[in-house]
């Protein structure tokens, strides 16, 4: 196999088991009413402060804790496999197709504070 075919292949893979972690996590944010993606607010769900929910869903909030955990530990065997620049334009990719799908239900990391 070629680099690039090899690059594709990693990429897709690596891809793949982020995009569909990350639908979780929104999916999961959605039904607690969290804004994800506001500043300060993934390392308040890590660590297991649901103030962040608009909603009150125990059940759910623990599995968003727990997809988040799951996250960084894809994308460090990402950043190993891949290197970190290409695992972050892969992840902003993930995240520009979230965007389109939940709009602003997920938060807006560009402005302080949500």
């Amino acid at each position: 196999m070629s680099d690039k075919k090899t690059d594709a292949v990693r990429t897709g893979f690596w891809g793949g088991q982020l995009s569909e972690v990350d639908k979780e996590i929104a999916r999961l944010a959605s039904i607690c009413d969290v804004k994800i993606l506001d500043a300060g607010v993934i390392q308040r769900v890590i660590a297991n402060d649901a103030s962040v929910c608009g909603k009150s869903n125990q059940l759910a909030f623990d599995k968003l804790r727990t997809a988040l955990l799951i996250h960084y530990a894809v994308m460090e065997k990402s950043f190993d496999r891949m290197g970190v620049d290409e695992t972050r334009k892969m992840v902003d990719v993930i995240v520009a197709k979230l965007r389109e799908r939940f709009g602003d239900t997920l938060g807006n990391p560009e402005r302080p504070g949500g």
